[in-house]
């Protein structure tokens, strides 16, 4: 009964933010102060591969159409791989509460639009490693990939680590100094059972509260059996907020065919990969081939046209051209729009919820 209590309290909550924004904009309203209300850009990471799963690199913005419930939406910036971002529409101007729907899907995601660019650029990675009973063998072996992986990151903003069995630790909160993320690394220690799915949900939660480009690395070696929150709602959630999940795992992980189904479903509806590494020595391989994958991947941007759906909305990206038809693109297949944020014009800012640096 408590679980399937916690299955329904995601979009319960959800809904119940929804609906105290729309209580408060009335309210505001009638006591004549002005509200700005910012609609977050809809960030997607892309990746193009050919028939032989090689990297297609010097695409441009007019090679991709995006539809999201069908509705055709305008790339507003673009990035490929490392690159620098490209503005490709004028920042919308903020609005006020009360106007039309229309008009605050086009509100900008910051109080200062002359920061986007800076917000986009590089990107932040969340680590999340298994230190539950599961990995007890070949630990020593895990912490050097890790921190390996951490050490070559040379392109990304800051790194974040985290740890989990039953608990979440957050060892290195997001920070640039690579050598403070390794230390946390080292200081971890195996054992406890595994909440996977609970640990992770709260990492993409920490994530979530960050500009620009996220995405979230997590090496597991087994099942979850301590978990109260379903996989289906960390999917929804990385999903809805746009962080690309990236799983690794060991052949040990695969004799468990339901962890291994789930780890490929999950990283495959966000955007992500699913590893599963031949011996405890290949991790470091597929560390690399995520840094390699984050190295090509394209980030296109869009303001959301109004849209009354505010339920999930299904995105479709494609490659425009009979040309480019025959690469595969991998991407998250949709999102479920948040509460929007609301400000008051002249109005000392809120405190920070974000975890500090």
């Amino acid at each position: 009964m408590q679980k399937q209590l916690l299955v329904l309290a995601l979009p319960l909550l959800l809904i119940l933010l929804s609906s105290l924004g729309t209580s408060t904009i009335a309210q505001q309203s009638q006591s004549g102060t002005r509200l700005r209300v910012a609609v977050d850009l809809v960030q997607l990471n892309i990746a193009v591969t050919d028939s032989k799963g090689n990297y297609v690199t010097d695409l441009r913005p007019s090679d991709f159409t995006i539809t999201e419930d069908g509705i055709s939406e305008k790339i507003a910036n673009f990035e490929e791989g490392n690159g620098p971002t490209r503005t490709l529409a004028d920042t919308p101007e903020e609005t006020d509460a009360g106007d039309s729907s229309a008009a605050q899907a086009r509100a900008p995601a910051g109080d200062a639009p002359q920061n986007l660019n800076a917000a986009l650029a590089g990107a932040d990675v969340f680590i999340l490693f298994d230190t539950s009973n599961y990995m007890y063998r070949g630990f020593v072996f895990a912490q050097d990939a890790i921190s390996d992986f951490i050490r070559s990151l040379e392109t990304v903003d800051k790194v974040a680590f985290y740890s989990y069995s039953r608990n979440l630790s957050r060892a290195a909160p997001l920070t640039a100094d690579r050598a403070w993320v390794v230390r946390g690394v080292r200081t971890t220690v195996a054992g406890d059972d595994a909440a996977l799915y609970n640990c992770l949900l709260l990492t993409v939660k920490d994530a979530a509260q960050y500009p620009g480009r996220k995405v979230v690395v997590v090496f597991s070696n087994g099942p979850d059996n301590a978990s109260m929150v379903p996989p289906e709602d960390v999917t929804e959630l990385a999903q809805s907020v746009g962080i690309p999940v990236y799983m690794i795992s060991t052949a040990e992980a695969k004799l468990e065919p339901v962890s291994t189904a789930v780890f490929e479903r999950l990283s495959a509806a966000t955007g992500g990969k699913a590893y599963f590494a031949g011996s405890w020595r290949d991790e470091k391989k597929a560390f690399a081939s995520i840094r390699n994958d984050l190295a090509h991947l394209y980030l296109l941007s869009y303001y959301p046209v109004p849209n009354p759906n505010r339920g999930w909305r299904t995105i479709t990206v494609k490659l425009a051209g009979d040309r480019l038809k025959k690469y595969h693109i991998r991407t998250r297949n949709g999102y479920r729009p948040q509460p929007a944020r609301l400000s008051a014009v002249g109005a000392p800012a809120p405190p920070s919820d974000s975890v500090p640096n």
